[in-house]
């Protein structure tokens, strides 16, 4: 049994930071977290029977033309039981009728994305903040 919660009331910042620390995303102080996604257009959280958050997602978007999914998330004891498809599946359900929908996979995911029926862009960019980011997301020409 899940819970699947769009909106940002009783959201446990801690636990999200948790979260992204358990996939290796490092360490993210809840109040900027609450913060980012406070500043994002669409939120989806899920909880399992006994209320424990065990993946998230938002969007990033101008609300008419461009939007960006980020920050998807599924605790490492939760992955494969169908909680990441859910979460993608319903932030882009939010989505309908925008030109560009898009995502960054992370390093070694982009598989997960393939199997819903994600495709690769042909021109796609990133201006990397530093070494380690460029080695996970950049081609070498």
């Amino acid at each position: 049994m899940k819970t699947i919660q769009n909106n940002l009331e009783n959201v446990n910042w801690r636990r999200v930071s948790e979260l992204f620390e358990s996939v290796g995303w490092g360490y993210r102080s809840p109040e900027k977290i609450e913060e980012s996604f406070r500043a994002s257009t669409h939120t989806c959280f899920i909880c399992t029977d006994k209320q424990e958050l065990v993946a998230f997602g938002r969007t990033v978007d101008d609300g008419i033309y461009y939007a960006l999914l980020v920050d998807v998330v599924v605790h490492p004891d939760f992955q494969g039981k169908g909680l990441g498809k859910t979460v993608v599946e319903n932030l882009k359900s939010k989505l309908a009728g925008y030109n560009f929908v898009t995502l960054t996979a992370a390093p070694e995911k982009d598989g997960f994305y393939k199997k819903m029926g994600w495709k690769r862009q042909k021109s796609a960019f990133i201006w990397p903040k530093d070494e380690k980011q460029e080695q996970q997301h950049c081609l070498s020409e």
